[in-house]
Order: structure tokens, then sequence, then C-alpha cells
């Protein structure tokens, strides 16, 4: 039995919630490996809709464990509110179901403020993010000034550490003409959520090692895509850590040979939230239509995402640099009732073809879609549970999808519901 790794394969929102959901039935445990309250993921569950930002999506399922690795970066604001929201509709989060890394970084007011200062003081400058202190989070963590959930335990030293990530933000501070951090209202305010937070932490590594010892099924569920990887993703318009299907392994400290399978998620079509590239975007009533047909909203932001056709080169791209065994491609009845669909099968730049997308940032914006256009289909996908029910033409769409991008489908999601969902090949069996 293989634990399994779950990735976006475009620039996020494709869907993850939904699939990890619907595996996590058969999951034991469900690990969140990067990210922050940034990502966001929608759950429909008969007619319920969860909105998570933090907690994995196992969490509403009951008896299994949800895990928040050290590769993530914790808002313990959030999180305490993100716990009492999913308490009122009924969803019970505790020790018991929920366990913390010791060494996940914390995020603090002061890295929220510095993150939607650098946000608004140029929009030729501007990324597009979600202002709620994710980079600056990851910055003091490599910076090796962060202040880690352990440490709130650790009263005696925890003074020191306050001031070590201070001289670096208050020096910062003075240069944006903002008025510096005192110390102790930091370790007020630290003081005060401690109590809250400290009964989740635990040594995930060691927990993860006893459970597959165990021989439990381990899901891991990425956040963002690996569009957005800081490393493999449109650089400098990516998100501030690893998105890419390797990271669960550092992420949560468990070796690389715990990974068995990794399933991409992707949409039938593209969206992207924010700036950055976007080489089949369609600025137009297709767009539009894409759009408000696929309720094309960001769960954490609210901001409208950009909408255009399948882009199979960057898809291949992404099944490559995360070693993608099976694609699970969703909302492919937002594309019902098109007379004709269009699919990205290449690049031109400069008067060339080429079939990758290229790492530099003013490369990505002059390279233009080559397009392959496929025959639409009249009948409804929505729903349908079963390969049978698809239209012939949807199916020809899929088998393209797949000989493009050199990577099978292994499920398809015809709608929010959970229950409505095609298997074909089931990522825990390998």
């Amino acid at each position: 039995m293989a634990n399994v790794v779950v990735v976006g394969s475009q620039w996020g929102d494709e869907g993850k919630g939904k699939i990890v959901d619907w595996l996590s039935e058969q999951a034991d445990v469900v690990v969140r490996f990067q990210g922050g309250h940034n990502a966001g993921h929608t759950l429909v569950i008969d007619g319920t809709t969860y909105k998570l930002s933090l907690l994995p999506s196992g969490v509403v399922r009951p008896g299994k464990l949800s895990i928040i690795g050290n590769g993530v970066v914790l808002d313990p604001q959030a999180l305490l509110a993100e716990i009492a929201h999913l308490q009122k509709q009924g969803v019970t989060v505790t020790p018991d179901n929920l366990r913390i890394a010791e060494n996940v970084p914390l995020i603090l007011p002061l890295h929220r403020e510095l993150d939607g200062l650098r946000e608004s003081a140029s929009a030729a400058l501007r990324i597009g993010t979600t202002r709620r202190g994710i980079g600056p989070a990851y910055e003091d963590k490599v910076g090796r000034r962060a202040i880690r959930l352990m440490d709130l335990a650790d009263g005696p030293t925890l003074d020191r550490k306050i001031e070590r990530l201070l001289t670096h933000h208050n020096a910062l501070r003075k240069g944006l003409d903002l008025e510096p951090i005192d110390p102790r209202a930091l370790r007020k305010e630290l003081d005060a959520v401690a109590p809250a937070v400290m009964p989740f932490m635990d040594s995930v590594w060691s927990l993860l090692e006893q459970n597959r010892r165990e021989g439990k099924r381990i899901l891991f569920e990425g956040a963002q895509g690996a569009l957005l990887d800081v490393d493999h993703g449109t650089y400098p318009y990516v998100t501030s850590s690893n998105t890419v299907a390797a990271q669960a392994a550092t992420g949560s400290g468990v070796g690389p040979g715990a990974i068995g399978y990794v399933l991409g998620i992707c949409k039938a079509y593209t969206t992207r939230v924010g700036e950055g590239p976007f080489p089949t975007e369609q600025k137009n009533d297709i767009g539009r239509t894409l759009g408000e047909r696929g309720k094309e909203f960001g769960v954490v932001t609210g901001r409208p995402r950009r909408c255009g056709w399948f882009d199979a080169v960057l898809v291949r791209q992404t099944v490559r640099t995360c070693g993608i065994h099976g694609l699970a491609l969703t909302k492919l009845d937002i594309l019902d009732g098109f007379d004709e669909v269009k699919v990205c099968v290449g690049y031109m730049l400069d008067g060339r073809e080429i079939d990758y997308l290229p790492a530099g940032e003013h490369v990505q914006a002059r390279v233009t879609p080559i397009y392959e256009t496929v025959d639409g289909w009249r009948e409804r996908t929505a729903r349908a549970r079963s390969w049978a029910e698809l239209p012939a033409q949807a199916i020809k769409y899929v088998r393209r999808i797949e000989e493009l991008i050199g990577c099978s489908a292994a499920v398809l999601s015809t709608s929010p519901e959970r229950e409505d969902t095609i298997l074909m090949r089931n990522p825990f069996e390998g």
C-alpha cells in the first residue's frame, strides 16, 4: 500500500480540498507539509460547505489524525479562529485528532504588517500575495531568527529569541518609518496564545514514523500549486515555499522513501490568482464564462481568478518536476456546452517553437500559446460517477490531455460534491 502525496499541478485552486477529502476516507493520517493560511480549500459534503485555510482537509472526517508539519508557517490566531469556525459547523478539533510539529515557525503580527506594506508599496513590484505574513515568516525561518512553536514552552529563553527577532525587524521598521516593536508587548501576545495552541504540539517526525511502522496509510496534502513553487514556479510571482511533491518529505520529517504515489490535481482549464505570466489567459467572453460557471473566486481572498484554456505545456512540466504518477482532473463539467475547446500544445518565443516554459521572468512574459482545437460536447458531464456516463467527446478530451502531458488520469471530478467522482486508479494501491 502506498502513502500518497497530493499536489497542485497548476497555479493552485485546482480542487485539492475535495480530492484530499475524498481520498482521506482511505487514509489514517492527513498531513499538511507547506504553506500557511494563504491556502484555500473548499469541501462540499452533503450540501454543507467547509472552507479550510490552515487545517488539513481530513479534519472534517471523524477518526482521522490530522497533522500540520514543520514545513508550514503557523499563525496561532488564524489557527484558533479556523478551529472555532469549524466547531460551529459541528466539526470537533482537539489534540486527539490534530497534532502540530513542535518546530513549526510562527507567523506574528509583525509579519502580516510587513507583508501588507510591501504589497502596497509599488504596483510595479506587486507579487499578489494574500498579505497574511507568509513570506516574511519564511524569511525569518531561513534567517534563523524565527519564533517556533516549541519556543512558547521555553519561558527563560523566549525573551532572548524575541530580542534576536526584533534586532532584525526593528531595524527594518526604522527604514520604513514605523514604530519599533516593544519586546514586552510581543511576549505578552505569545504568552496569551500559548495555552490554547501548546496542547496540539508534538514531535511530528516521530509520530509519523510510528504510524508508518504500524502500517497506517498517510496522505500528504500540498497547498497552492507546483507553478507557485519558489524554485520551479513562475518566479518571482510565486509563494515563499516549495510546493512540489518532494517537499512532502522535508516538510513533515519523513524520508523520501515514505512517498509511494504522487497524485497531481489540475482543472480541465487553467486559472490563476494574482500577478504573473499566464500564456493561455482569456480576457474575453470565454474567460468570463469559465469564471462564472466555475465560481472562480479565491477561498482566502475572494479575488476573482484569471481564467484560460488548458495548458498542456505547463502541466507536462509539473508532471516531471513533481514526479507525478497519476492525474486528478477536476471541473470537467465547466466545459459542458462549449462548441469547441482549445488546448495549448506548445509556445512560440521570438519566432521559434518551444515545448517548455522558460525560467526567466521577462522571457515568460513573451511566450504565446500554440493551440489545438478539440470539438466540444453538449451532453452533461456534471455529477457523472462512472466513465460510461461521460459523453464520447469529453472522453476524447481527457485522453488527448493524457497524451499531451505524458500521464494518465487516475481520478475525474464532475462537481464539488464528494461523491461526484470517477475513480480509474486508486492511488493508495500504487
